[in-house]
């Protein structure tokens, strides 16, 4: 009685169906990275929301809202004294925060000690998943100075604060006091203020480190005083290696439109906005909705929709 012997795969078989395999997984792999970016991006583009939730509740208890940063000017050094927290540390409570608002002491700066811990609390809601922003970073005093013809520069770091990826919009000038926009140094705008209307008024926009080369740090805390962010070029991780320009430490927490760029332009300031999501960034509205502006927007409407009340009128086209 003859048996009849089960026929296996040979080699040239197995490596044609290993080869099938991995042509699928090649067509598979993209399909499922843009389906995990557009989760991130959707994630984005809640956080955002939820901030626009929390500043409407915010206007709805102290009629207005919150300020860009706090801080006394003294006249004499010309300085700012601090304590320098910032509008996103002000509506903690609004979005769900109230334990890590009531541990944090207002009246000192935040770099006194009895800051230590919660200037460093990550929140979820003020992250990005697609950015790479630091979970903390150290704000330095960078220091300039000539001697015999040669620039030198040095920083001195002054506290960990967490990091974040969103930031007050302060207008088109550079940040700091008295922007045209809704947040800036003390401020208290109303509602009633912003004139241009809350649908054409930006108030929040993206913030990720790849501008500059990864000089694009943000922070939800506020403006620790004495910082100072630089804009360098071509190295941007060398002050000394090229051209480099000094930009108020307001910009962690506030960004303008001013200077000719785009959001979206990696090579633009470091204290203005950028995602990881493409040529652009997400934007928050007054009214609250969110719309991811693309470099390639008209440059003269991207700044009216930086200020609150300029009297600009422009299309919804754009």
């Amino acid at each position: 009685m003859s048996r009849r012997r089960s026929r296996g795969f040979t080699l040239i078989e197995l490596l044609v169906v290993i080869a099938i395999i991995g042509v699928l997984v090649g067509l598979l792999l993209p399909a499922v990275q843009t389906a995990r970016e557009q989760a991130r991006r959707s994630t984005c583009t809640n956080n955002l929301k939820q901030i626009g939730l929390a500043l409407s509740q915010y206007v709805n208890t102290h009629e207005g809202l919150p300020s860009g940063y706090v801080a006394t000017w003294d006249s004499f050094f010309r300085k700012e004294l601090g304590p320098g927290w910032g509008w996103a540390s002000m509506i903690l409570t609004e979005t769900e925060q109230r334990p890590l608002f009531n541990a944090i002491n207002f009246g000192r700066p935040i770099q006194d000690p009895t800051n230590d811990t919660t200037r460093i609390t990550r929140l979820a809601i003020y992250t990005c998943p697609t950015d790479n922003q630091p979970a903390t970073w150290k704000p330095s005093d960078g220091v300039r100075w000539f001697y015999g013809g040669t620039l030198f520069s040095n920083e001195y770091p002054i506290c960990d604060v967490a990091g974040s990826n969103y930031v007050g919009v302060f207008g088109i000038g550079e940040p700091g006091v008295d922007g045209d926009g809704v947040f800036f140094r003390n401020s208290f705008v109303r509602l009633a203020q912003i004139t241009d209307g809350l649908s054409n008024t930006l108030f929040v926009g993206e913030r990720s480190i790849s501008l500059r080369a990864g000089r694009g740090e943000a922070t939800w805390v506020g403006t620790v005083p004495g910082a100072q962010l630089w804009s360098c070029v071509p190295d941007p991780y060398d002050p000394d290696g090229g051209v480099c320009r000094h930009e108020d430490g307001s910009g962690m927490v506030l960004g303008h439109t001013g200077e000719g760029h785009g959001p979206g332009d990696p090579f633009s300031d470091v204290n203005q906005f950028l995602s990881r999501h493409g040529r652009g960034a997400h934007f928050l509205y007054g009214d609250g909705h969110v719309r991811f502006l693309r470099d390639s927007i008209n440059y003269p409407t991207y700044k009216a929709l930086s200020t609150r009340a300029g009297g600009e009128v422009f299309s919804d086209g754009y």
